[in-house]
């Protein structure tokens, strides 16, 4: 995390420039609407990919069955992994736009999975892109590919008019979406970064997982897919948000009017961060209140440690604890949620522990990368969430157990490194979720590094379909992981292999053949 604030001012002396049409360049006004452009022969009008487009109409057009051979040719010839993430961004927005479930899905994974292709070993570090970008282009063949959803949006106001959250929130919540793209466009050609903090404003509206994470994977992906694209990766999140405000209903106003309370008595906005750093007791306390508290009380002790000072780093510790303790104690799925790939007593996909993970990992990004009041109203929104998403659930987590039992750990003899990886790997193919956990516990426990075990489960997290949740869980853990005190770290692992055992046994499509073509058993 303490990378985002660098990253953050790289961003805004880029945008900072941003104040004219003509300053923007022929890409970036395109990507606007600002500037004409040629439409694809026969087709809707599409976004421009710029530099990438051939790459971008690749994915779109290619058939599925020869996709992945081309892209290995492609890597062969000297196309960089980045470069087919960034060109994989650039086609899902320009299809989907944000208002596909399983393309936004895709989207998400793109750059963990550019990350997971970094810890890969030495000739398979192409197969977690191959495996997201194959998804990718799957979907858009589902859909009919090449249409756009966005269409060119000026940005001119009526004259004496000026573009302000504000205005860009009531857009939103009327559901007017010619009006809210138009500011929102507008609102980039003056400054991207206001833009984005505008945006963040509509994000707040509800506490919903996908709402939430995607501005972040959407603001994460400007570094791969470069600034002058930011608008059409942001854009997405509009998007979403606008579809999302015809099921609008009245309980979503409960945590705006607990978050503008909280915020006015604690003197919040404007405040700068607190430089208070915090124990490892107190820390795990905050977390076990976040897991057991109502949302508002929840929000409340976020708030209150915010105006006691406390960094928000360690703020962000605590709530990212509580999400973990939901993937430890959930029961699974019950016998009536039971579908394809997600069989009864799984944790993986779409459960509300995964979910609740990274959501509020996003919560603990965009409360940094937001300016204004951002930084406290994201780590407060995640506090509700989290607490919010445990009670959805009912008593039952409260009164589980988190995996593993001490019995568990201690039916454990083995203590070499080599030999817990190795049965850990038989748990994940037993689908033995708590007894993974078991392993992990006693890996820990020992004191051996992480790395290897990371390096375990990343190898199930390439080679497993995961329900679109593989890659991002996997980015959340580690992150959350490298990010969390020695004292508690590892139960994000706790986590992530209880996951891999639920995941494991249904193949990613498309692996089996990448693995031939990069010539790996």
């Amino acid at each position: 995390m303490k990378t985002h604030p660098l990253a953050r001012r790289r961003f805004l002396a880029e945008i900072g420039q941003a104040t004219m049409v003509a300053t923007l360049g022929p890409v970036w006004a395109a990507d606007l609407g600002l500037a004409p452009r040629s439409p694809d022969p026969g087709t809707a009008e599409a976004l421009p990919g710029g530099d990438l487009e051939l790459l971008v109409d690749y994915l779109i057009d290619t058939p599925l069955d020869q996709l992945q051979a081309g892209l290995v040719a492609k890597l062969a010839g000297g196309v960089s992994l980045r470069r087919l993430v960034a060109a994989g961004a650039l086609a899902n927005a320009r299809v989907f736009g944000g208002g596909d479930y399983v393309g936004f899905h895709t989207f998400m994974a793109l750059a963990p999975a550019l990350h997971m292709a970094s810890l890969m070993p030495r000739g398979r570090e192409a197969l977690p892109v191959l495996k997201v970008l194959y998804r990718n282009t799957h979907r858009l063949a589902e859909t009919g590919g090449r249409p756009t959803t966005f269409p060119p949006v000026p940005p001119t106001l009526p004259p004496g008019e000026s573009a302000t959250a504000e205005q860009l929130r009531a857009a939103v919540m009327a559901g007017d979406t010619a009006r809210a793209e138009q500011l929102f466009a507008a609102q980039v050609v003056g400054d991207r970064s206001a833009a984005f903090d505008a945006l963040l404003r509509v994000v707040e509206e509800n506490v919903e997982v996908h709402r939430t994470v995607l501005p972040y994977r959407a603001w994460s992906m400007i570094d791969v897919v470069g600034p002058d694209h930011a608008a059409v990766l942001l854009r997405q999140s509009l998007r979403y948000c606008l579809d999302a405000e015809a099921q609008r209903r009245p309980e979503w106003e409960a945590h705006g009017r607990v978050l503008a309370r909280l915020l006015d008595e604690h003197g919040l906005p404007g405040r700068p961060p607190g430089t208070r750093d915090a124990s490892d007791a107190w820390v795990g306390e905050l977390g076990g209140t976040l897991f057991t508290a109502s949302p508002e009380d929840a929000a409340a002790a976020v708030a209150t440690a915010l105006a006691d000072g406390y960094r928000p780093e360690v703020i962000g510790e605590a709530l990212a604890l509580a999400a973990n303790q939901i993937v430890l104690r959930d029961p699974g799925r019950i016998p009536a949620w039971e579908m394809p790939g997600k069989t009864v007593g799984s944790v993986h996909g779409d459960s509300v522990g995964v979910h609740a993970s990274d959501a509020v990992n996003a919560w603990r990004h965009l409360s940094q990368v937001g300016g204004g009041h951002h930084g406290a109203a994201c780590l407060i929104l995640g506090a509700w969430q989290v607490a919010r998403d445990r009670m959805a659930r009912g008593p039952v987590l409260g009164s589980a157990e988190p995996v593993p039992s001490a019995r568990q750990v201690g039916s454990i003899q083995d203590t070499a490194p080599d030999r817990l990886l190795a049965q850990l790997g038989e748990m994940i193919e037993g689908r033995l979720q708590s007894h993974a956990a078991a392993v992990v516990q006693r890996y820990a426990d020992l004191g051996h590094p992480e790395r290897p075990l990371f390096d375990t489960l990343l190898r199930f997290a390439v080679s497993e379909d995961g329900a679109l949740h593989a890659e991002k869980y996997f980015q959340t853990v580690w992150d959350d992981f490298h990010h969390t005190r020695p004292a508690y770290r590892w139960r994000h692992l706790l986590g992530l292999a209880r996951v891999t055992a639920s995941e494991y046994g249904y193949p990613a499509p498309g692996q089996a053949e990448a693995r031939t073509l990069v010539g790996v058993k």
